[in-house]
């Protein structure tokens, strides 16, 4: 309260000559109301000056009101420059019905608001950060978080934004522009972007760390829409393909190449925004996480009856599995392999260290009640896109086991935001396309030199993968 005061009074000056004008008034009264006093006791017409000083008394109280109230607006005038005062004195009743969400809020009218993810450099000066937040302020835009990257030429702020819905991304990068903003970077956000950093990168950690698979997703999570590539020191020829980043990574503008615990190098691609080293420090972070952990699947496991009495189990696999799934290739048909692989049987062995690899994405194993591995479902990261892949021993064929997998492994997509995922087969293959059907996606079919792929589009697309980039733009 004692600021509140003091602040008043310092915009109210005070001044001498009121007190002093205050003072003769009150001198003049005194010397009337004697003077008036004498003449109605001595006079023989008091009555009619009493009536009079009355009149007299009442015509000089509405003086003296209409003069403080005239003083009263002159001392709260606008300042030179401002002649209309508040900005929204020389706006129309429409144009202020329609200010900022605040004051729509306070006039009843419904507010419809936006969340937005904006990225801009500004400069590393004192009072550029606070020139683009009036700006903000202006158009009504709510700033929930703000990130700031430090580089050698400025800052990169990152904002989470609740702005009205009526504002466009172009009109937001314009007016950021011109508050100083340069690289100007936008797209719409939605209630998972509300989690403030720390605790999104300890969830993404904790995930890291109970499987290794989550790791590309954790990247993908962590730096936005971005492509992720695993490139192994050794390819499946088994020649090398000089793939090895140094230890610390390399950071490379709008890529960054980071050392692949499991040998290789992982390739962070983002073309439409480089990634600032307080980017790449996490992800390195998370990558020495996964490293220091080592190989490790959930072991979680589910067992079904098939409709004939068997009981099988599935559960998740990895390279720890090679020998159980080469064993369960030599058990297999070559029109097995063929459907599968599309190309050589011989190299069939080859692939299955890439498929297992967490790397590449996740792998169900199903085994019978006797240990004996009979299928394998793989679901692969391929960039921006997912694919899923089945193979069942022949003797196991025909008894639902290809679609209970399928149905888990687009399950498993949905969790991780995949928008769509596309399985590769032959026309001939007539199991894989029913399971595609059973799914009750809608289906996108394309047939090239006898080799169809069928896409499914998935009945939801959580972040990250589902969320389009609304603007890019550069200032």
């Amino acid at each position: 309260m004692t600021d509140v005061t003091s602040s008043k009074s310092a915009r109210r000056p005070h001044h001498w000559r009121h007190d002093l004008i205050e003072l003769a008034a009150l001198f003049t009264a005194v010397v009337v109301a004697d003077t008036i006093a004498k003449t109605i006791a001595k006079g023989p017409d008091g009555h009619y000056l009493l009536v009079f000083s009355a009149i007299a008394l009442v015509a000089t109280a509405a003086f003296h009101t209409w003069w403080a109230r005239r003083h009263s607006h002159a001392s709260h005038a606008p300042p030179a420059g401002h002649p209309g005062g508040h900005p929204l004195a020389t706006r129309p009743a429409e144009a202020t019905t329609a200010g900022s969400p605040e004051e729509r809020e306070e006039s009843g009218v419904p507010v419809e608001t936006t969340l937005w993810r904006m990225r801009t450099t500004v400069a590393d000066t004192p009072g550029s950060l606070a020139a683009l937040c009036t700006v903000l302020a202006r158009l009504g835009v709510d700033i929930l978080t703000l990130q700031t990257h430090p580089l050698a030429d400025g800052t990169v702020d990152e904002f989470l934004l609740r702005a009205p819905a009526d504002l466009s991304a172009q009109a937001l990068a314009r007016e950021t522009a011109a508050a100083g903003g340069r690289d100007t970077w936008t797209e719409r956000a939605d209630a998972h972007d509300l989690v403030d950093t720390p605790t999104r990168v300890l969830g993404l950690a904790t995930r890291t760390a109970l499987d290794a698979a989550e790791l590309p997703l954790a990247l993908r999570q962590l730096l936005g829409r971005c492509t992720l590539h695993s490139v192994p020191a050794v390819s499946l020829t088994g020649r090398p393909t000089g793939e090895q980043a140094p230890v610390e990574g390399v950071l490379e503008e709008t890529a960054m190449r980071l050392r692949d615990p499991n040998g290789g190098t992982l390739i962070v691609e983002r073309p439409y925004l480089p990634f600032t080293p307080t980017e790449f420090a996490r992800a390195r972070a998370l990558v020495e996480l996964d490293a220091r952990l080592g190989p490790r699947v959930p072991h979680s496991q589910d067992v079904l009856t098939l409709p004939e009495g068997n009981e099988i189990t599935v559960r998740r696999a990895d390279q720890r599995d090679l020998v159980a799934a080469r064993a369960m290739h030599d058990r297999c048909s070559a029109r097995t392999l063929g459907l599968r692989y599309h190309g050589p049987v011989g190299d069939a062995d080859r692939y299955l260290d890439h498929l297992l690899s967490p790397r590449f994405g996740r792998t169900l194993a199903v085994q019978t009640a006797s240990g004996r591995l009979v299928a394998l479902g793989h679901l692969l990261w391929d960039g921006d896109e997912t694919e899923v892949a089945l193979m069942v021993e022949d003797d196991w064929q025909r008894r639902g086991i290809g679609s209970e997998l399928l149905g888990r492994l687009v399950a498993m997509a949905e969790e991780a935001g995949c928008a769509s995922v596309y399985a590769v087969t032959q026309s001939s293959n007539t199991g894989m396309v029913a399971a595609m059907r059973a799914l009750n996606l809608p289906l996108d079919y394309q047939i090239e030199e006898g080799t169809l792929v069928i896409t499914a589009r998935l009945a939801s697309a959580p972040r990250p993968a589902g969320r389009q980039r609304e603007q890019e733009q550069r200032q």
